[in-house]
């Protein structure tokens, strides 16, 4: 009976120490190490998209652990972690946080009638790969659009401006194997005829042209040609692109 008995306690002990085990390991880790705050300034973000897309990734990169926090006015991340990771920190902005290249983008819109070139417009913009320009030429045209107290002495006239003219919309990206342009060409005029609905409202005559194409630096690249109605003529449009810096 005591040899039984004894058994049994050393089974009850073992058990208990099992369940301990399994408890302890069962229980979430401490973060090792002490943890340091440092200040990460970007030098060549200049959109809050582009800052936003840092701390993003550094938050997904980084241990969960830490505390990662953005400081738009100062164009910083302020990153709380363990030494290790502040050096992982510090490696993934430099890779990540580089300059952009800046190019010129020329577009030249070339009349012709028939085979014959009637005329030639050039215009050139500077745009930073990743940002959005835009550049417009003309004029704005006023369009009436109400009246208050037409029948009175004091009757005002609500006018809106609307541009009439070229404008040009282009976002360069850079990818492996190119530069990608996307382009929004527009072409407005005032037509000779009038609209009928007032002797104050135009007919705008309108072409726009929006495409998406690779780039190859100082090749000249054909983005599409236009018919002008209730003529022979058509205007192709062109683009080159040139590294700036």
């Amino acid at each position: 009976m005591k040899l039984a008995s004894g058994i049994v306690g050393v089974t009850l002990a073992l058990a208990s120490l099992g369940s301990g085990a399994r408890a302890q390991t069962a229980a979430p880790d401490a973060k090792p190490g002490p943890l340091s705050v440092q200040t990460f300034y970007l030098t060549n973000v200049s959109q809050q998209s582009d800052a936003n897309e840092l701390t993003t990734a550094l938050r997904n990169l980084l241990d969960p652990h830490d505390k990662i926090y953005l400081v738009l006015s100062q164009n910083a991340i302020v990153v709380q972690a363990s030494p290790d990771q502040l050096l992982l920190a510090q490696k993934l902005l430099n890779d990540l946080d580089r300059p952009k290249k800046t190019y010129r983008l020329t577009y030249t819109i070339t009349e012709m009638d028939g085979g014959k070139r009637v005329g030639t417009q050039h215009f050139a913009m500077i745009v930073v790969t990743g940002q959005r320009t835009v550049l417009k030429q003309g004029s704005k045209v006023p369009i009436v659009t109400g009246t208050y107290n037409a029948n009175s002495s004091q009757a005002q006239t609500q006018m809106t401006y609307i541009d009439i003219g070229m404008n040009f919309d282009a976002t360069l990206d850079e990818f492996a194997n190119g530069v990608r342009l996307r382009s929004k060409v527009e072409q407005s005029s005032i037509a000779e005829e009038k609209s009928g609905v007032g002797a104050q409202d135009p007919i705008v005559r309108q072409t726009v042209m929006e495409s998406t194409s690779f780039l190859t630096q100082g090749k000249p690249l054909m983005l599409g040609s236009v018919d002008i109605p209730g003529s022979t003529r058509h205007l192709d449009v062109e683009v080159v692109m040139e590294l700036v810096k």
